[in-house]
């Protein structure tokens, strides 16, 4: 029941990014589980904060390059919305 309500609230947080951070989060949590099957069992959670860490930046990574030349704007009642750069 606790992994059931914890994907929920993680897919409805995903749910609210930009795509940048979608990816950032798909390339987090990959990163994590992998991270942690390729640990001992004495090390899993270190292996998933590194994988994590790592899946992170690597999505940031990729999401950045398939927005070229995109930037996120925010308007004056806070939402965000993506245009051209100038």
């Amino acid at each position: 029941m606790k992994k059931t309500i914890l994907l929920a609230i993680l897919g409805l947080g995903a749910a609210a990014c930009t795509p940048t951070d979608q990816t950032t989060l798909g390339g987090a949590a990959t990163g994590a589980l992998l991270g942690a099957a390729v640990s001992g069992d004495d090390d899993r959670v270190e292996g998933a904060i590194i994988g994590g860490a790592v899946g992170a930046v690597a999505g940031n990574l990729i999401g950045r390059a398939n927005t070229p030349n995109d930037c996120i704007y925010q308007d004056a009642n806070g939402r965000r919305y993506v245009a051209r750069c100038p």
